[in-house]
């Protein structure tokens, strides 16, 4: 008889499991780790004629993990009616993907929606979760086995409430780039610190194994720990026959995934392969991709919004991050996730070109030494216009800054609760005055994780693959920003300003006389009417010197400037102070 019990924690990772469905891990109030199970029954879609839908039908008459198979009518976003599908029930996350593999092999002149979406995107959708999401749970205290899950709070919450997360380090002694390291320093959650030789393997592993039994860790953090150091320890585990206990699951190893290549904005990126832990996170913090800019604080907040596990979210670019939103958005409304985009740019003429595909305005400055000049910026301009604009595929595009239809589309829909919590997140970093506080760095950190993402959500809305990405909407963004740009100009000039520079989303201006934030409130405030878009004070300098070109010193270069703001800071662009390709 289930023995049954009622709780509240905190989800810290989970994944699936071919009996169980779903493995969840949760910290619960009193502090306790445990490891529920969850049944967790996967749909997915197939599209195509229905003669070679009726195939599938018969393939897949009695598969083993096949609940229910049946004809409904979905929607995707890039066709006008709804779709007629095939849809398929399966039992287990695991058989589904095995199932859809099949699928493919069998029959690949089919189109197949929600088949290879990450168990997170779906378990995000359905219950709302996201790492560290804090849930009423009832469950069997006999089998581990869930029945209930209730999240009680939301990825859009200003201020979230954590558990106290338990971290350890493990960094080897040196680099083992240039020499074979000789220790290994390990620190636990209470700020301990020791020291693991390396010249007796057996003893090496045993110590390893009691400091990680004693401090139980939440979040394993590492340096060379993808390509180096867990290497290295499953080497030793192999060679001295001891387990290492690197997983809170005793029955899962390490999962690996593989190194991959792949050209991004003009650069070839390579990403080595990537220790996975169960139960705990991974995170190599050489590796993470934004560690450097927003640290632990900043992961866990992209984590929360993107319903990204921690160890993925430390690892893969905002735009990944972007699409996670998107799918998970997708879900809930019911709309068709594609495996493959299948839509192409529409045919243009030259003329179509050239007025469309403009990208962001620049106004070219004057030359020469200017002083009290004002720079007043758009927060998160392309955001904004996406969203006012109500900018998504399967909606007509807007005229400029004004929406086609009032009924969100999938993106902005994505997007307006972020832009919303960095605008929240913005104001209350206004009113901590000390920046070394505790608070206002970890304040910093997450509108630093927030900004990175609203700052791909335009780009991805045009690049290739994206799932919901369409050229015509990523050009329409371009438009609506050069629009917002001339009627904030048009504004500074009504009120007696010359503008100096204009720069895709920022405005240089002047006026005799005005050195104080009060002289530009009346033009912000007109701005923000005429745009419906928010509108910042950046600073004011006391001087700005805009620099031309050093190869005709009468032509400006648009990003080539500095100046000091009145506070004594310098704000420096596109000289040698400032730019990262040129020797110390």
């Amino acid at each position: 008889m289930a023995r049954v019990e009622q709780t509240r924690g905190w989800l810290l990772n989970l994944y699936e499991d071919e009996r169980d469905g779903l493995r969840l891990w949760f910290i619960l109030d009193d502090g306790t780790r445990i490891c529920l199970r969850q049944p967790f029954p996967v749909t997915f879609y197939v599209s195509g004629p229905k003669e070679r839908l009726h195939n599938c039908c018969l393939m897949l008459h009695k598969k083993t993990g096949v609940l229910r198979l049946r004809r409904t009518s979905r929607r995707d976003v890039f066709q006008t009616e709804p779709v007629a599908v095939l849809q398929i029930d399966t039992d287990n996350p695991v058989r589904q993907r095995s199932i859809f593999l099949q699928l493919k092999q069998a029959f690949p002149d089919l189109t197949y929606y929600d088949a290879d979406l990450a168990i997170h995107i779906h378990h995000a959708a359905r219950y709302q979760t996201f790492p560290m999401v804090y849930c009423d749970l009832t469950y069997d205290a006999e089998t581990g086995a869930l029945f209930n899950l209730e999240a009680r709070n939301s990825r859009w919450d200003i201020v979230p409430v954590h558990p106290l997360l338990r971290t350890m380090e493990i960094l080897p002694d040196t680099n083992p780039n240039q020499s074979e390291p000789q220790n290994l320093r390990v620190t636990d959650a209470w700020e301990h610190t020791r020291l693991i030789r390396l010249y007796d393997h057996t003893a090496a592993v045993e110590s390893l194994n009691r400091i990680i039994e004693r401090s139980d860790p939440d979040l394993l953090m590492t340096k060379w720990g993808d390509d180096w150091l867990f290497p290295f320890l499953l080497r030793l585990e192999t060679e001295t026959g001891i387990r290492l206990k690197m997983n809170r699951d005793p029955e899962r190893s390490v999962l690996w995934k593989k190194e991959i290549t792949y050209f991004s904005y003009g650069q070839i990126v390579h990403r080595g392969q990537e220790a996975h832990l169960f139960g705990r996170c991974h995170i190599d913090i050489g590796t993470a991709m934004m560690w450097k800019d927003y640290g632990l604080a900043g992961t866990l907040e992209s984590a929360r919004v993107t319903a990204l596990p921690i160890e993925m979210a430390a690892r893969v670019s905002p735009g990944s991050g972007i699409s996670a939103m998107q799918m998970v958005t997708a879900l809930q409304q019911e709309i068709l996730v594609p495996e493959q985009k299948q839509q192409v740019e529409t045919y243009k003429t030259g003329i179509d070109l050239i007025q469309h595909d403009r990208g962001g305005l620049i106004y070219q400055p004057r030359t020469g030494l200017f002083w009290n000049v004002a720079q007043i910026d758009f927060v998160s301009m392309y955001p904004a216009v996406i969203i006012n604009g109500n900018i998504s595929p399967e909606v007509p595009l807007p005229d400029l800054l004004t929406p086609s239809v009032t009924e969100l589309g999938i993106v902005p829909r994505t997007l307006k609760p972020l832009y919303e919590k960095r605008v929240q997140i913005k104001k209350k970093l206004l009113s901590c005055k000390d920046p070394n506080t505790t608070v206002t760095k970890n304040l910093t950190a997450r509108a630093s994780a927030l900004k990175w993402l609203l700052v791909v959500c335009f780009g991805f809305l045009g690049y290739k693959n994206a799932r919901f990405g369409k050229i015509e909407a990523h050009e329409a963004v371009t438009r609506g920003g050069r629009e917002a740009l001339l009627r904030a100009k048009e504004a500074c000039e009504s009120h007696g300003f010359e503008v100096l520079h204009m720069f895709v989303d920022a405005l240089w201006i002047h006026r005799p006389n005005s050195d104080s934030v009060p002289d530009y409130t009346p033009v912000l405030e007109e701005i923000a009417r005429c745009t419906d878009m928010i509108i910042s004070l950046d600073g004011i300098f006391r001087w700005i010197a805009f620099l031309p070109s050093r190869v005709n010193a009468h032509q400006p270069v648009p990003n080539r400037f500095y100046g000091l703001f009145q506070d004594g800071s310098m704000k420096l662009r596109g000289i040698e102070s400032r730019r990262r390709d040129l020797p110390l």
